[in-house]
């Protein structure tokens, strides 16, 4: 679990996202042996196309006035 660690340094909510597969696949039993690197990538990748299309921003300029009376 280090490297979920490492990722929720960046983010908290992503990693908590892939604690909980995780859990919730040792729980039915689905999980054998270690979670390796490609698999914790793979969760990542699935979590990432999840929120992408709820990602959005937004830049607001603010206007300069000229105040030359």
């Amino acid at each position: 679990m280090f490297a979920v660690s490492r990722i929720a340094l960046v983010k908290p909510d992503k990693a908590r996202r892939v604690e909980d597969i995780i859990i919730n696949a040792a729980k039915r039993g689905s999980l054998s042996g270690k979670v390796t690197e490609e698999a914790l990538i793979g969760l990542l990748e699935q979590i990432n196309e999840q929120t992408a299309s709820k990602t959005k921003v937004t830049i607001q300029r603010r206007r300069m006035f000229d105040d030359e009376d």
